[in-house]
């Protein structure tokens, strides 16, 4: 199954966000034939939109050529009916951080694709083993974690579940690399390797401003310049999204139960009122009242 990955095959991809985006143009761009599904008709234009304009990024930097941005877009299809990607030899879910939504998925699509296809989860803390017990090729279900953006993020996380067979992980390893990726493998605990370790340092900063110890430009300053990170805690949970984080500390406080792992009342207060992050103009910081120059970016 190796080779088998390592060729041009058809790809699906489910959810349509910025992840689900950015997976399906790296497989794009690797030359695959990929599907990108969502039931939201909006949200496959606004993908298709940004797929486009990030392809035309890396053309314009010289990191793909013109003809190689023309076929990768030329190789994506865009689709609302599950029944599309019944020929994928692998699909690689990035909907909701949810668990009892992700089974859903995986049984309709164990139902559905065909017997030799593997099915990833791109969750970022939720238990392998248990997705892949809902369905009836627990060997072929493996967790494929990437960073984000996916297209610039080197990183993917590829964690096996119980029963995930040397086949899949070997299969799954090599199209992250024919991706360009870089991975790292991790057992099934809860939250992985990144986030096991990011999550807790980003609710300590968010204690820090609920206690006062400083405000949330120091707290930032302090761990951007003091421990050389692209950005500061409180600035990386807005781009992650707060509903995410509050999400994977929970994961993280049910699967290992210690309490050290108790998300704090400001972050859960925060997303109780909606302030989300980037992708609602507010979370910690206000991005909806700074000049677009002074907006954090994730690549700083």
């Amino acid at each position: 199954m190796t080779d088998y990955m390592a060729e041009s095959k058809v790809i699906g991809v489910v959810g349509a966000g910025q992840m689900g985006a950015g997976i399906a143009q790296l497989a794009a761009v690797s030359g695959a034939d990929v599907w990108l599904l969502d039931k939201d008709a909006g949200a496959l234009l606004t993908a298709k939109s940004s797929i486009s304009d990030s392809v035309q990024r890396f053309v314009s930097k010289g990191q793909l050529s013109k003809e190689g941005g023309i076929n990768a877009l030329s190789h994506l299809q865009y689709t609302s009916n599950l029944e599309d990607l019944r020929f994928a030899d692998i699909v690689i879910e990035a909907i909701v951080e949810s668990e009892d939504v992700k089974k859903k998925l995986f049984v309709e699509l164990d139902k559905m694709v065909k017997g030799s296809a593997i099915l990833a989860s791109n969750t970022s803390s939720i238990s392998i083993t248990r997705l892949a017990a809902a369905t009836k090729r627990p060997h072929q279900v493996i967790g494929m974690h990437f960073m984000n953006p996916p297209p610039i993020m080197k990183l993917v996380e590829v964690i096996r579940g119980a029963e995930t067979s040397d086949e899949t992980f070997d299969a799954t390893k090599t199209l992250a690399e024919r991706f360009g990726k870089i991975v790292v493998c991790s057992k099934d605990y809860a939250g992985f390797i990144v986030n096991r370790i990011l999550m807790p340092m980003i609710n300590e900063a968010f204690h820090a401003l609920y206690t006062g110890v400083a405000t949330k430009e120091d707290i930032d300053a302090g761990m951007k310049l003091g421990t050389n990170q692209p950005m500061g805690p409180l600035q990386l949970a807005d781009f992650i999204g707060l509903d995410v984080c509050l999400s994977i500390l929970k994961v993280l406080q049910n699967g290992l139960g210690d309490i050290k792992y108790a998300p704090c009342p400001l972050l859960v207060q925060y997303v109780d009122a909606g302030r989300l992050g980037r992708k609602r103009g507010i979370g910690v910081y206000n991005y909806r009242k700074l000049p677009k120059e002074l907006k954090p970016s994730p690549r700083l």
